[in-house]
């Protein structure tokens, strides 16, 4: 019987640092438009626009060139072809200025996806700020259909998952809207 309420009281315990992010799936994802980096150059971007062309992978990250947001940046670049194979368009997100998403955008995105500058606003819309800085986003990441509906939402600040879990939602709306 302890033995169970420790097990018990160690899962309770765990839980809120895998919290699932903010907008549910189902709910429907802010429209926004921001300046974005794509191989170091910079352009705007229109998740309206985007989502035309298919689902659109958003993802937010703290900061641009530190250690999990690396890690983060190899992994969706090394996605992204099949991400865009599946009709997908991957973005990620951080409060940096787009000075230096135009060298991370290189360097650590490997010139495959865009990067763009999450205002204070988009930061607050997708529900994806740090407790303690508000004007950070924490590591989160959407799905969102062409209908602009998040089909997919998880937060963890260990960058491991996000890809999986946003390829698995891709490959699976994918799957539902074959045509021919």
């Amino acid at each position: 019987m302890l033995r169970s309420f420790l097990c018990l009281a160690l899962l309770s315990a765990a839980l809120p640092a895998a919290a699932t992010a903010a907008l549910p799936v189902g709910a429907s994802a802010p429209d926004f438009a921001t300046q974005v980096s794509l191989a170091g150059k910079p352009m705007p971007f229109s998740l309206k626009q985007a989502l035309k062309k298919g689902p659109v992978v958003l993802y937010f990250y703290p900061a641009a060139f530190t250690s999990g947001c690396t890690i983060e940046a190899h992994d969706f670049a090394e996605a992204t072809d099949t991400f865009k194979k599946l009709g997908a368009t991957v973005i990620g997100m951080s409060a940096d200025p787009i000075d230096k998403l135009n060298k991370f955008s290189v360097s650590e995105c490997r010139n495959k996806f865009a990067v763009g500058s999450a205002t204070p606003a988009t930061i607050s819309a997708y529900k994806v700020s740090l407790p303690k800085n508000p004007a950070v986003s924490d590591r989160t990441s959407y799905v969102i259909a062409p209908d602009g509906k998040v089909i997919f939402a998880y937060s963890a600040m260990d960058p491991a998952g996000h890809v999986k879990g946003t390829m698995g939602a891709v490959k699976s709306w994918a799957a539902q809207h074959k045509h021919g």
